[in-house]
């Protein structure tokens, strides 16, 4: 099974992917006008060229045909959740993962801060509950709001990049096709393809700068609650423990899943992280 765009077909084949990797039932007509919809205004294949790359995605075991019916297999869904990942980034790993860390990191902060400003001030300032919750808001509030900020127009400048290279690396390919005629209709679906792409992938930015600064703020507050909640010492027992479970536990078990690497060794690397962008916050905020 090979993956490499070169011929019409295998462009075909990509928006074919796109379109069903949600696994429904299709009519080919339906599909066909899917395509052309990419062209925007006009019909840029014509239906036997659809018929040969259905026949290919058969006979490679990504699509099941009944009749005028066509549907994905399991391995056709699979592919197709690949090629959206790879061209949409519609799965906020990055997001997730920062999210985590940095709020796990800014409640750690905040609490080993008040807990010891708590123990050794003079002044009523940190005993003050009101004081703690505003500065803890304000911190969480503003690494949530700055990771949003930086996933939204960091991940739009750096998805369009790669789209770019990618079309630029098919279009290379496309080239070499022998007859023009197949050869332009390549191109201009390849064109019109990453066009709409580029549309979507603001989108997706969007969606994934919401899940990093939700995920930020939520791995931080729940801490921080629970620690201006509880009485004296056992809140920062407790709190510790939370906060360990995020990162320890959630963060840890995430990146082996995603990354298929044994937890144990995403586990250390995340502590570790973790346990050294704290304390040299904590370093930082003593001076």
């Amino acid at each position: 099974m090979s993956f490499e765009i070169q011929e019409l077909p295998d462009v075909i084949r990509v928006i074919v992917l796109l379109n069903l990797s949600e696994g429904a039932k299709i009519k080919k007509s339906a599909l066909k006008s899917r395509v052309d919809r990419v062209c925007v205004s006009y019909a840029c294949i014509e239906m036997n060229e659809l018929d040969k790359a259905l026949k290919e995605m058969s006979d490679e075991g990504l699509i099941t045909e009944n009749e005028d019916m066509v549907q994905l297999t399991p391995q056709g869904q699979r592919l197709g959740k690949e090629w959206e990942n790879l061209l949409l980034k519609k799965e906020p790993i990055m997001e997730v993962v920062a999210g985590l860390v940095d709020g796990s990191i800014t409640s750690l902060v905040v609490i080993i801060s008040a807990f010891l400003a708590t123990l050794t001030a003079n002044t009523t300032f940190w005993v003050n509950q009101k004081t703690v919750i505003f500065a803890a808001l304000l911190t969480l509030s503003a690494v949530a709001i700055t990771n949003f900020s930086s996933f939204l127009l960091g991940g739009i400048t750096e998805d369009l990049a790669d789209i770019m290279t990618l079309q630029n690396l098919m279009n290379y390919s496309l080239s070499d096709i022998p007859d023009k005629k197949e050869r332009d209709k390549s191109l201009l679906l390849v064109q019109k393809l990453f066009t709409l792409l580029g549309k979507q992938i603001h989108r997706s930015n969007l969606y994934g700068a919401i899940i990093s600064g939700t995920t930020t703020f939520l791995a931080g507050i729940i801490p921080i609650a629970t620690y201006l909640a509880l009485p004296t010492y056992y809140n920062i027992v407790v709190s510790l423990i939370e906060v360990i479970v995020i990162s320890g536990v959630f963060l840890a078990r995430y990146r082996s899943k995603k990354t298929r690497v044994n937890w144990k060794v995403t586990l250390a690397e995340t502590v570790a992280i973790v346990i050294i962008a704290t304390v040299v916050s904590l370093l930082l905020g003593a001076i």
